[in-house]
């Protein structure tokens, strides 16, 4: 058994158990428990009604949040020549190509995320263990290697608030949703935001029910069940 403090037994009593509450209920109700002295990440667990060890279930994306995740975002492009002019310009932290592979190499990682144009990825690849263990790998399916003339709006979209979800080996997607000092209706437009970039990406191979169960807690908070009609309303489903 977890002995919690008082603060945590304190603010559990805003989750009554076995409620489910609708989004708009728990983002009000998730803000409230944040009462500790940072300010709080906001964070989405889905358990999904999906097998992880089925190829043709896994889910993988990418959902904008409008409101931004409480943080600045550092961008790193892997470019060279005209492309490389093209991410300094449109305003990336680091842009380079042999001299970054080798500063990753000796143990660098000061960004939040990795772009690439489809050239460099036969060099980058060879970064697998240093970017892959900690999810900064460019990937096609998550938007991150893109052509030249797409990385103005990439690299946009990264600094406006982008994540990546991915269907973990225990079924469960988790995905922050930005910072409790955050507006309820801030708030909510990332969570719709998710909600419909989940739902567009449900597989072919998905049988039965989808989504299962959702949760919305903070870092040091209590989880609230949604009630799931709502909730996939949010999504038009």
């Amino acid at each position: 058994m977890v002995d919690h403090g008082k603060r945590y037994t304190e603010v559990k009593k805003l989750a009554e158990t076995g409620k489910v509450y609708t989004p708009a209920e728990a983002v009000g109700l998730a803000k409230k428990a944040a009462t500790c002295k940072f300010d709080e990440t906001v964070e989405l667990h889905l358990r999904m009604g999906l097998d992880p060890r089925n190829s043709a279930q896994v889910v993988r994306g990418v959902a904008l949040m409008p409101a931004g995740l409480g943080k600045k975002v550092r961008v790193l492009v892997f470019a060279q020549g005209d492309a490389e002019r093209i991410a300094r310009e449109a305003g990336a932290d680091f842009v380079g190509a042999d001299d970054l592979i080798a500063k990753i190499n000796e143990g660098w990682t000061e960004f939040d995320i990795a772009i690439a144009t489809p050239d460099m990825m036969g060099k980058v690849g060879k970064l697998g263990k240093a970017l892959g263990r900690k999810g900064l790998m460019p990937n096609p399916k998550a938007g991150t290697v893109v052509a030249a003339g797409d990385l103005p709006q990439t690299i946009k979209e990264a600094r406006m608030g982008r994540v990546e979800f991915k269907l973990d080996r225990t079924a469960i997607i988790h995905v922050t949703l930005g910072k409790a000092s955050f507006e309820e209706s801030a708030l909510m437009e990332n969570l719709t935001s998710l909600m419909e970039a989940v739902v567009r990406a449900k597989p072919a191979g998905a049988k039965g029910q989808y989504i299962k169960s959702v949760c919305l807690t903070t870092t040091m908070g209590p989880g609230f069940m949604l009630d799931l009609r709502p909730t996939m309303a949010l999504a038009g489903a």
